[in-house]
């Protein structure tokens, strides 16, 4: 396949992603909103996923009788029905009489994941969903509601709230705050049993709120992960700074590329930062803060693959340029590029629930081939250097490489390991029941390109003794 072929393909596969993500206005959070969709039946009711995060139990105990206003908002942590509609069509409502107080009812039902098995008739030996008039007669649920199994040690949960269409109004809602007694992954289901409200919509949203903000559960450790982070680049960066400009008459081209890497290290753990501290204090994730951090992580990552790439080449060390090779460097780097800027606005943009595995695979696959070729190019341009250096007898030079190559090496096998480890988490874990430890994944990728990153400045940093450096 011709060069030009190929950048086609690139450009192709990347307005692709653009065109998928101008569809999306805002990021929404911990804010989740519902525009006019539909429930879809599942066993013998109607249903309706209407989010699941992680959240922590309120720092602020309240008395009973204590209303949810008088409450106040630092230190609590709840679920907010604003103004969630249900509208049944208009067949439906004009078959009802007026003047009749209840005809259809809507239930918001709240849960820890925990509590699952409590949803439904599998306490009574059935798979049935709504309760029918041959249960009823046992005493277990009253018919035309979800069958419930109440939890004896705390009988308000799982926590339901009904919403009841009067006469022939279209219309009901549901405007209620509910407070977060207890630490676990909650889910929020939307059913109705009634089959004359087929075809029933919802819009609307639910706020979901942690006690220190509303970022989710298993992202909060994220913005303090990241201020930290922002703290250790800045100490990296002032002194890789000074060590630059007191050594500056002995820099190599190969020096600004790295100071170059730090830079945007800096600015993407800053930008990550913001865009967490934002979400912590609005709910929601604004298109534009998100895009930035998703770009500069995007950026950092291809620089830093690229970085390591002529390292290994053995660029400013073995040879003063990369000749031939630059063209399918660069290329390389774009795609990359391409490929990492697509999967990162896939995992950040749009609801938190969104998109199945299958379609995640989409994006990562790309990534994960592109990954496999950054490492097997670096790993035998590191042993061509290394040979190159061997038949040159230069023995300092040598030792660096020999260096490099071992904490690569350790790197790569950490990442190898940790690979497994985040495969075994993902499937022993398909309900976000570890939620409060999740954060440690993201996490480790990005403490790991930090340690490489003080690796290869200790290696390569501005020396008094430039000859180390020298062709």
């Amino acid at each position: 396949m011709l060069w030009s072929e190929k950048l086609n393909w690139v450009v192709f596969y990347f307005v692709g992603i653009l065109c998928v993500c101008s569809l999306i206005t805002n990021v929404s959070g911990s804010i989740h909103e519902y525009k006019n969709e539909a429930f879809y039946p599942k066993s013998n009711a109607f249903f309706f996923h209407g989010g699941s995060e992680g959240l922590y139990a309120s720092k602020l105990l309240h008395s009973p009788d204590a209303s949810s206003s008088d409450k106040p908002l630092k230190g609590k942590s709840f679920i907010r029905f604003e103004t969630v509609t249900f509208v049944r069509p208009k067949e439906s409502a004009s078959k009802q009489n007026e003047m009749q107080t209840i005809t259809g009812m809507v239930e918001a039902i709240i849960l820890e994941v925990k509590e699952r098995e409590r949803i439904g008739g599998s306490f009574l030996k059935t798979d049935l969903l709504c309760c029918t008039h041959n249960l009823s007669k046992e005493g277990s649920c009253s018919v035309g509601e979800v069958i419930i199994h109440v939890d004896p040690e705390n009988p308000k949960w799982p926590r339901r709230i009904k919403a009841f269409f009067q006469g022939t109004n279209e219309e009901t809602q549901i405007s209620e705050e509910v407070e977060i007694e207890r630490t676990g992954m909650y889910y929020l289901y939307f059913m109705y049993c009634d089959p004359q409200l087929k075809g029933t919509m919802i819009k609307g949203r639910t706020v979901w709120k942690n006690p220190d903000g509303y970022l989710p559960g298993k992202m909060a450790p994220l913005m303090t992960f990241y201020g930290l982070m922002s703290l250790a680049y800045l100490v990296l960066g002032l002194a890789w700074f000074l060590r630059f400009v007191q050594l500056w008459k002995d820099i190599i081209q190969l020096h600004y590329y790295i100071t170059g890497v730090i830079a945007l290290g800096m600015c993407e753990v800053a930008v990550w930062y913001f865009e967490y501290a934002n979400f912590n204090s609005t709910g929601s994730r604004p298109m534009g803060i998100t895009l930035w951090a998703v770009t500069f992580t995007s950026v950092k990552k291809t620089v830093s693959r690229l970085l390591l790439l002529a390292v290994s080449m053995g660029y400013g060390v073995v040879r003063p340029t990369l000749g031939g090779l630059t063209f399918k460097v660069i290329f390389l780097g774009l795609v990359y590029f391409v490929a990492s800027e697509a999967l990162e606005m896939f995992e950040n943009l749009g609801n938190i629930n969104d998109f199945s595995g299958k379609a995640k695979l989409f994006f990562v696959l790309p990534v994960t081939v592109l990954d496999v070729c950054f490492i097997l190019w670096i790993f035998s341009s590191l042993s061509r250097t290394l040979e190159k250096l061997q038949m040159r007898r230069n023995l300092a030079k040598l030792e660096l490489y020999r260096k490099f190559t071992n904490a690569l090496a350790a790197c790569v096998l950490l990442s190898i390991a940790w690979i497994g480890f985040e495969l075994y988490f993902n499937a022993t874990d398909p309900l976000n029941e570890l939620w409060q430890i999740a954060w440690i994944i993201p996490a480790f990728w990005a403490l790991l390109a930090f340690i490489l990153l003080v690796v290869i400045c200790a290696l390569w940093a501005p020396s008094r003794n430039p000859t180390r450096y020298l062709l």
